[in-house]
């Protein structure tokens, strides 16, 4: 099992203590300023399909082998399915055997934040948007190289540009 880089490790706990101090303890305050995003959750509710609504606004995650992209092979972009905000491409998507589309980095690290995740007994890293405050999915360090991460998402979280329809 690779292990995830003490560079990574350090920017992380940096970011879930400065989420820790500014939201409260579990990370999980409703009541941040978003820069380009603040919505209801009636909009956010309009605005979404239902799966997409518990996934990115209810930290839900679908089930394996379910999603439409977890065995996407086309060459594009994944945006938060959200607010378009660019988060993944075609070129850092591998075939983990997981069940759900998993990307080993991100486009530019401003587009995600993480969070320390200690729901169902278990102890993970949340993904989310930083544009839109949205659940993604979570991060592993049992990726490949050249980061040995796995950026695990549901794909109701995502939306694919396809590069041949542009």
């Amino acid at each position: 099992m690779r292990k995830i880089s003490s560079v990574l490790l350090l920017k992380i706990g940096i970011i879930i203590t400065i989420i820790n101090v500014n939201f409260g303890q579990d990370g999980y305050s409703n009541d941040r300023e978003q820069k380009s995003m603040k919505r209801s959750d009636s909009e956010w509710k309009r605005i979404l399909s239902s799966a997409e609504y518990h996934m990115l606004r209810e930290k839900g995650t679908e089930r394996a082998f379910t999603g439409k992209y977890w065995d996407n092979k086309k060459e594009g972009e994944y945006n938060c399915a959200a607010c378009g905000q660019k988060l993944f491409t075609s070129k850092t998507k591998f075939d983990s055997g997981t069940g759900w589309p998993c990307f080993y980095d991100v486009v530019d690290d401003k587009y995600v934040n993480f969070m320390e995740d200690n729901r169902y007994g278990m102890k993970r890293t949340e993904i989310i948007c930083s544009n839109c405050n949205s659940h993604l999915g979570h991060i592993f360090n049992d990726g490949p190289n050249p980061t040995g991460l796995r950026y695990c998402i549901n794909s109701a979280s995502l939306d694919f540009i396809d590069n041949n329809k542009r």
